[in-house]
This record gives C-alpha cells, sequence and structure tokens, in this order.
C-alpha cells in the first residue's frame, strides 16, 4: 500500500489589490538605493501614493489629494539607518575597508527593509480597511482619512514585525538590483553620481513583490491579528470623536 505523500502547501490565492500592495511595498524599499538626499523621501512619497489611489480606484473611489496624502502617511521621512548611509556614502572618498562595506550594506539592506516593512504594514491595512467599508466618497473628504491612518498606525506600533522584516531582509538581500547598486558605489572613487535604473529593473520588483505576496499568506495569522488591533483602534477613536461632537 502506497504512504500517502505529504500535503503541498497551499499557494497563495489571487488577489489584485494585495498584489498591487506586495509590488509597491517593494518598490518602496528601493527608494533608498536613490544617492540624492531628499529625492529619495520624494520617490518614496510617490510609491505610497500611488498605492493609495490605486487602492481607492480598485473601489471605484477618488480621493482629494488631502486624504491621499493622510493615507499614505507623506509625513514619513528617511530613517536614521537611511540618513547614516547617507553620510557614510559622503566617506566613499576614504580608503574602503572589507568590514566598512560589510556594515555598508548592512545598513543598507536595513533601510530597504524599514521602508518597505512599512509600507506593506501600511498598505495592508489600507486594503483592509476599505474592505470593511470604513470609507467611502463622502468621508474621503473629511477628517475620516487621519483617523484611519492613525489607527492605522497604533496598530502597527502593537504588533511585533520581527518575523515579516526577516522575510523582507532575505527578499532584499537577494535582490540583484541592490546588490549591483552597493557594487556601483563602492567601485566609485567619488561621488557615485546618479544612479541609472537597470534594464528589467521592474521584472525583479515584480519578482521579489510576488515572493512578498506568498509571505502574507503565510503570515497570514499574523495579519489577522493586525486587523483586530486596527479594528479596534479605529473605533475607539470614532467612538472619542462623537462623543466630543455630541459634548460640544
Amino acid at each position: 500500500m502506497t504512504e500517502p505523500g505529504p500535503h503541498p502547501t497551499p499557494s497563495a490565492p489571487s488577489s489584485p489589490p494585495l498584489g498591487r500592495v506586495a509590488f509597491h511595498a517593494v518598490a518602496a524599499g528601493l527608494t533608498p538605493l536613490i544617492p540624492v538626499p531628499f529625492l529619495d523621501d520624494y520617490a518614496l512619497f510617490q510609491v505610497r501614493e500611488q498605492l493609495v489611489r490605486s487602492l481607492l480606484e480598485e473601489r471605484g473611489l477618488r480621493a482629494p489629494d488631502k486624504a491621499v496624502e493622510a493615507l499614505a502617511g507623506s509625513s514619513l521621512g528617511r530613517t536614521m539607518g537611511g540618513r547614516l548611509v547617507s553620510y557614510l556614502k559622503g566617506l566613499m572618498l576614504l580608503p574602503v575597508k572589507k568590514m566598512f562595506r560589510k556594515v555598508f550594506f548592512v545598513l543598507w539592506v536595513k533601510d530597504c527593509v524599514d521602508v518597505a516593512s512599512v509600507s506593506l504594514h501600511h498598505g495592508y491595512l489600507l486594503h483592509h480597511a476599505l474592505a470593511r467599508g470604513d470609507l467611502d466618497a463622502h468621508s474621503l473628504t473629511g477628517d475620516k482619512p487621519e483617523t484611519i491612518h492613525v489607527a492605522i498606525v497604533a496598530a502597527c506600533a502593537e504588533v511585533d514585525a520581527r518575523p515579516i522584516n526577516q522575510a523582507l531582509r532575505r527578499i532584499f538581500e537577494s535582490s540583484r538590483v541592490l546588490m549591483a547598486e552597493a557594487m556601483r558605489v563602492f567601485a566609485a572613487r567619488g561621488n557615485a553620481g546618479p544612479r541609472t535604473p537597470e534594464a528589467g529593473e521592474g521584472a525583479e520588483v515584480k519578482s521579489l513583490s510576488d515572493r512578498l505576496l506568498a509571505i502574507l499568506w503565510e503570515e497570514r495569522g499574523y495579519f489577522t491579528t493586525l486587523e483586530t488591533h486596527y479594528a479596534r483602534h479605529l473605533e475607539a477613536r470614532l467612538a472619542a470623536a462623537e462623543g466630543k461632537a455630541s459634548g460640544g
């Protein structure tokens, strides 16, 4: 009698909105590779706002710029690791030692992971908020987008993101784009100059985002907990706002 083989691991279900969340999270994670101060932050804001508009359009919603900026968290700036990476880039005229290269690359990967992780969590919860019906055409013109963003930030602060960040680190450490840019910076004797996107870079971002989408499926218990935190914080804030309005 033939023994049954192991059950295959179920594949991630097809979900265009979550696919966009994963794609934009990877794209956001690569913005620290832009070597121009402030331009990397601008690129990050653009990626995050594009995701917001994409998720809203999926539901047939159009939002004013103020609502998009609130939901995208456009106040998010460069991380501390990113600032240190930029400082280290300014030291490229110094002799490059093996340890220096290693520290530089580790910090660079960490910056990519931090930015991608925030974008992933915020994008996932915005997708969840829209699926719950927390936003409609009317509420997009009021204070609701800011309230939802605050609830998203509060929910993210309550979970231990280390398992997700470790998975993201493995993804970015395998990135050919990141490795090529690190080699280019270290090969330059001075300022490495503007970065030229590689041919096929979009295909790699798509490949990395497919891996990230699989992680979303594998870690669905984690994200279910994240949804619970979000709902609790949103309800508390809406109740507080209603109480203030009725008492005022």
